[in-house]
């Protein structure tokens, strides 16, 4: 179904060319294994930035006791961890809301998971130290480009608090090799749990800083503005799941068929994933094929014997271990981010 030698092979689904915006081919790929860099989503806001020598080295900035700049092959020697983690764009499945909004128009591969390799940002800061007021931490990519008539980097901050947590990294290794070029080589930020803007990619600068960053990437863009004039930042992926196998509309013959797919949260860890044939009238618990963990996909199957002659609608739902449960129908905001609603498929037996 996947992988074989001799047949044809899933490939990079494209959105835009300038910047390059490609999604993975989510329902031809195994979430059981890691995705390989060629079937990684790639989002962009700017072209791929030219590496000069001065990328190969990370500088820590700011309100610290002791700044310092780390070259590449010093880096490589600090005390590193490995974790698997999932990178979700916040406008995955952007182009299921209904009412319409401008944006890359995801569907559902906006999102890819794999072993991620690199040193906690918590232990970085012990070389530095903390200055006493610091409220934020700025991440400063090489990617840049004109935002608001200037020429921007890509940055983006995070909460003090949430920056010296352990499973924050800065990455250099993406399933035992060094990141490619298209996916942030030689350093980007891994904010597991957080919609992947957070995780920034050609990271060149980190920066402590004492007030609130107020950058167009922060202040600007990835904020939900809803339709009652209130408006909050994005953050945490919402939980959400998707169906995998069979495809939205597809025909097939009678017998028994295995529904395949993959569930997800930011917060906790997916606690159940229910299926429905009726509208979600009633719902079934479907069978896990690996075991629920914190900041990686759930991949789920279900049996079920299809009659000829008749249509079925099949509704999948997960909730997680936070008591967040996805709804029937999104939250729409005026930029399409976080859409997390149950998905539903039609399919037909012949």
């Amino acid at each position: 179904m996947y992988f074989h030698d001799n047949k044809a092979r899933p490939r990079l689904i494209t959105r835009s060319l300038d910047p390059e915006n490609q999604e993975s081919p989510m329902h031809f790929i195994p979430f059981l294994l890691t995705i390989p860099n060629t079937l990684f989503f790639r989002r962009n806001h700017f072209p791929y930035p030219i590496l000069t020598p001065d990328a190969f080295s990370l500088k820590i900035s700011g309100s610290v006791n002791n700044p310092f700049t780390i070259p590449y092959t010093d880096f490589l020697k600090l005390p590193a961890k490995s974790q698997k983690v999932l990178i979700e764009c916040s406008g995955n499945k952007r182009a299921f809301f209904k009412e319409k909004v401008f944006g890359e128009q995801w569907e559902n591969g906006a999102l890819s998971e794999g072993v991620w390799k690199g040193v906690p940002l918590k232990h970085l800061l012990k070389y530095t130290g903390i200055g006493s007021g610091v409220k934020e931490v700025v991440f400063r990519g090489r990617d840049h480009g004109i935002k608001n008539n200037e020429n921007r980097n890509f940055e983006r901050s995070l909460p003090i608090n949430k920056a010296v947590q352990t499973d924050v990294m800065i990455a250099y290794e993406y399933n035992g090799k060094p990141l490619s070029h298209k996916h942030g080589f030689p350093f980007r930020v891994i904010v597991p749990g957080w919609y992947g803007m957070a995780s920034v990619k050609w990271l060149t600068e980190i920066i402590l800083i004492e007030n609130n960053f107020s950058g167009p990437f922060q202040t600007e863009d990835y904020v939900y503005h809803y339709k009652d004039g209130t408006s909050e930042p994005v953050t945490e992926n919402h939980v959400n799941s998707t169906i995998q196998q069979p495809l939205d509309k597809q025909i097939l013959k009678s017998g028994t068929h295995w529904i395949k797919g993959i569930a997800w949260t930011g917060s906790g860890r997916i606690s159940k994933v229910e299926i429905s044939f009726d509208n979600g009238q009633t719902w079934d618990s479907v069978k896990y094929e690996n075991a629920p963990a914190k900041h990686h996909t759930v991949s789920w199957t279900y049996p079920k014997e299809f009659e000829t002659g008749q249509e079925y609608h099949i509704t999948i739902r997960a909730t997680d271990s936070e008591g967040n449960i996805q709804p029937a129908e999104p939250v729409w905001n005026r930029k399409g981010y976080g859409y997390n609603a149950s998905m539903q498929i039609t399919i037909k037996v012949e």
